[in-house]
This record gives C-alpha cells, structure tokens and sequence, in this order.
C-alpha cells in the first residue's frame, strides 16, 4: 500500500445486516428498532446502529484490501448523520501515511449517504502482520 492510494467501495444497509445486527448483538433500543419512537425524536424512521458502519470497515480492512495479513490496531469514527435501513453508503478511504519500520499503516476515510453528505468520517490504523 501506498501513500495516497485510494479505495471506494459501496455498501448498502439491508434488513439482512440490520436484522443480523440485531440477532447477534441484541441491542434492541427504540431508536434502532420503532419508527414512531425515533420520528418522534426528529428522525425520518429508525436509525441504524453506528456500529454497523464499523462492520463494514472490517469487511474493507479484512476482504477489500491486497494484502491479507492484516489486523486493525486502532480506529475512530465520528457520525455527522443517522443512517436508514436500505440506505445506499459510498466509502471512501485514502492511505494517508505508510510507516514501514512499524509495519503500519493509517487511513482517513468517510461514508457519505446517497445526497453525497458524509455520514461518519475517521481514521483506521493498521498492522501488516
């Protein structure tokens, strides 16, 4: 991986990773899961979990990159917007410094939604093992 090399990928909040989420993980709040509660509280329906966001980073880290032998060693993520069930996310994420005496390397990355506004944007590090 180089300084500067990009990486795009599209992922899309279906009831299959939403109800998986909330099969595996029981989080079970009426933000999450009542569309009445959440409009409610000034949302357009049920927020999806922020922590699905961060299953789909495990899939970019762990499947999308060339290399295999990876592991995340640390990552930060900040959510500007709420995500809706069958929301279409782009990704986007830059190498941002390449650290070869550590065998590491960091990113920057964001999601943004299908109107192009950034939903969560951080920075993921990872170890070359």
């Amino acid at each position: 991986m180089l300084k500067g090399q990009e990486y795009t990928q599209l992922f899309q909040v279906t009831d299959k990773v939403y109800n998986g989420f909330i099969e595996t993980f029981k989080d079970t709040n009426p933000l999450h899961t009542d569309d009445l509660f959440a409009k409610e509280k000034s949302f357009s329906g049920k927020v999806m979990h922020g922590n699905i966001l961060n299953g789909f980073l495990s899939y970019f880290i762990g499947e999308c990159l060339p290399q295999k032998n990876v592991i995340i060693q640390t990552q930060e993520i900040k959510y500007n917007l709420p995500v809706y069930l069958n929301d279409k996310l782009n990704f986007y994420a830059i190498v941002e410094d390449v650290f070869e005496s550590v065998n590491t390397v960091e990113f920057k990355f964001y999601f943004s939604n299908e109107n192009n506004k950034k939903v969560a944007k951080g920075k993921i590090q990872i170890g070359i093992i």
